[in-house]
């Protein structure tokens, strides 16, 4: 008896995993499917998900729609729309200009941010609840009492539709043999008389579609967060990167068993302090899976091998520039501006203004890392909030057999402590580029966030005072200027000097750089570890100015906001760091929430057209030219002169007489 009730509750979860793998299955044919017949690892479907989730929710709770014609405009129009929008305005021109991988996904992150900070606008940054379900009702009964939901049996039925659908297209129709041969080559196809764009514009309506039939599924089970769902879609790429991005059914066998091992898990629950570790292993099983499928398939997605130039803000550098053009003293004038202006401020606004120099900070090791040395890093919002935490868990005295530090030993003693933890996505970069490094450095954040900052083990009753002599906002902006302008300096130095030209090297050809003689993989650990030294120090900062450890300011979705910004900015100019947290924190704090958003969103998604960001558009402003001297009139010469003139030239010895050239 007990053995049919173990039998009888084991399937019992595996019933109930269906929900979350059959979405997370979706998630994975859509993925598999736009990079197909496009090329392109579609990073923006997570937000594209929740876009799509709360437009039903807003036309059928707000506007009171009957729930199937809502369903029917989002699923049939504007999730199509939007994805042939996307191909159009944001993906059409990089092809066509030749992108490398590393461009391509920073568009992807702008239509990521950009349709966060819409949804922000038009709908609020605080989660609600009540998104209708399409197949809501009683559950349907099954031999033996077990009982399945109606929208389970509905995603599963529209997975097998979608897959054999596809499988009938691609084979049996002409479309699909056009599809074959632009996903084989691309530029042999239009030379065929094969309208690849039209192929590419199937290919990321289908992908859009399918992001809303995701987050149209997911939605009824969670609070719509404009951060969360989005994060949420994002894990469920280990769906995909699984697949290696070109098997349909590893993608839907992978999605519904790891669904399926995240509810038998919950039987697990051991005693003492290991609870809450199983638990939140419980919890976050996509996140594990994605950073173990990035780190083993990630060589072999494409556009992630190792080998040829990542292309990396290719035309845009600004490195190497001695002297600030006209430009560059107008950015640098700018940035001394938006940095002390604050001191003229009021109490209240001067405390809105604190996070400035810890942002900028958190920024700069997003420079180290990619502007510097190309390596793309998307996690760099975990090694921020470990710095906010070790400085904190140090200033307890929640470190075994470490007494309650002050503030700045304990700051300090954080910042060394982190600084290695940037192996943890270094030694991935030695063999990994592009998207790949992108997908292992972004899991490496999530998980910081999802089994560190969000526990409460780790950071309940946690004290981050400021000492004494810095109590106050002004002296205690003071001194983050003083920190950012000694780490500004710093990074202006290793820039500059030899390591600068060999991460110069390194980032433009690394190839080249190796043949060269430069110690890649090992410069390669060294920036990480920079750049999460920066990122700790800022993290750190931004704890003290806040006087408290919130998760939620270093939330793996912000990271991609600050990323994309830095790109916007100009990912290789320090400056541009500075000016990039001025605005994300001025632009909301002076309008509304969102707009800092929806403005880096525009920028990133158009960078194919800005090269090297602001800053390098900066660099490239007209300078005034010396005046020329004004020309003389040509002589005229009298008829004796032409012939005196005539005789010399007559006279004058050719290169046959040994004279000159």
């Amino acid at each position: 008896m007990t053995d049919m009730s173990a039998l009888g509750l084991t399937l019992d979860l595996a019933l109930a995993g269906l929900t979350v793998g059959s979405a997370a299955a979706l998630s994975g044919v859509g993925l598999v499917v736009c990079h197909r017949a496009t090329g392109v690892l579609n990073i923006a479907q997570g937000a594209q998900a929740m876009a799509v989730a709360y437009l039903l929710r807003d036309l059928v709770v707000v506007r009171h729609w009957p729930v199937w014609p809502a369903v029917a405009v989002c699923l049939l129009l504007v999730a199509p729309a939007l994805g042939v929008l996307m191909d159009v305005l944001v993906y059409r021109p990089l092809q066509r200009r030749g992108a490398g991988p590393a461009e391509t996904m920073v568009a992807g992150l702008g239509v990521f941010v950009l349709l966060i900070g819409m949804v922000v606008l038009l709908w609020g940054a605080a989660p609600v609840s009540g998104a209708p379900s399409p197949f809501g009702g009683a559950p349907i009964a099954l031999p033996g009492g077990h009982t399945l939901r109606p929208d389970t049996v509905a995603q599963l039925g529209a997975i097998l539709v979608l897959c054999l659908a596809v499988a009938a297209i691609g084979r049996f129709t002409r479309f699909g043999l056009r599809l074959r041969a632009v996903v084989d080559d691309r530029r042999l196809a239009v030379l065929a008389g094969v309208d690849a764009d039209r192929v590419s514009a199937a290919g990321w309506a289908f992908g859009s579609f399918t992001a809303g039939l995701v987050g149209i599924a997911l939605a009824p089970y969670l609070l719509l967060d404009p951060y969360g769902l989005p994060l949420l879609v994002m894990e469920t790429m280990a769906v995909a990167v699984a697949a290696r991005l070109r098997s349909i059914p590893v993608a839907v066998a992978t999605g519904l068993g790891l669904g399926i091992a995240q509810a038998e898990l919950t039987r697990l629950r051991p005693a003492g302090q290991l609870l809450p570790l199983v638990q939140a292993v419980q919890a976050n099983l996509f996140v594990i899976a994605l950073l173990v499928a990035a780190l083993w398939a990630g060589p072999r997605i494409p556009g992630g091998e190792r080998s040829g130039v990542d292309g990396w803000g290719a035309g845009g550098r600004t490195a190497g520039r001695r002297g600030p053009t006209g430009g560059g003293r107008a950015a640098l004038a700018v940035g001394l501006v938006l940095l002390l202006l604050p001191l003229g401020f009021r109490a209240d606004d001067l405390r809105g203004a604190l996070p400035v120099p810890a942002l900028a900070l958190i920024l700069l090791s997003i420079v180290v890392v990619t502007g510097y040395g190309g390596q793309i890093s998307l996690g760099q919002a975990g090694y921020a909030g470990m710095g906010a935490l070790g400085t904190g868990l140090l200033m307890s005295g929640r470190i075994p057999g470490v007494p309650a530090l002050p503030a700045a030993p304990a700051l300090l003693l954080a910042v060394l402590a982190t600084a290695p933890l940037g192996l943890l996505t270094g030694w991935p970069a030695i063999r990994r580029r592009g998207p790949a490094l992108a997908l292992v450095t972004f899991a490496v954040g999530t998980a910081m966030s999802r089994f560190v900052f969000q526990q409460p083990y780790a950071t309940s009753g946690l004290s981050l005072d400021r000492p004494a002599f810095l109590a106050g906002d002004r002296a205690f902006y003071l001194a983050e200027l003083v920190l950012l302008g000694a780490g500004l300096v710093v990074v202006r130095r290793l820039h500059r000097g030899r390591l600068g030209r060999a991460l110069t090297a390194m980032r433009d050809h690394e190839p080249g750089a190796v043949a060269a003689g430069v110690d890649v993989p090992g410069l390669k650990l060294f920036a990480f570890v920079v750049g999460a030294a920066l990122a700790a120090l800022g993290g750190g900062l931004m704890g003290l100015a806040g006087r408290a450890f919130d998760p939620a300011a270093f939330d793996p979705v912000r990271g991609l906001l600050w990323f994309a910004a830095v790109v916007v900015a100009g990912a290789d100019s320090a400056l541009g760091a500075v000016l990039a947290a001025a605005l994300l924190i001025g632009l909301d704090a002076g309008t509304l929430a969102g707009v800092s958003a929806v403005a880096v969103g525009v920028l990133a998604a158009a960078i194919g057209r800005l090269p090297g960001g602001i800053a390098g558009l900066a660099v490239r402003l007209p300078r005034r030219s010396p005046p020329q001297p004004r020309s003389l009139p040509p002589v005229r010469l009298t008829p004796a002169g032409r012939r005196a003139r005539a005789l010399v030239d007559a006279r004058r010895p050719g290169p046959s007489d040994g004279g000159g050239p």
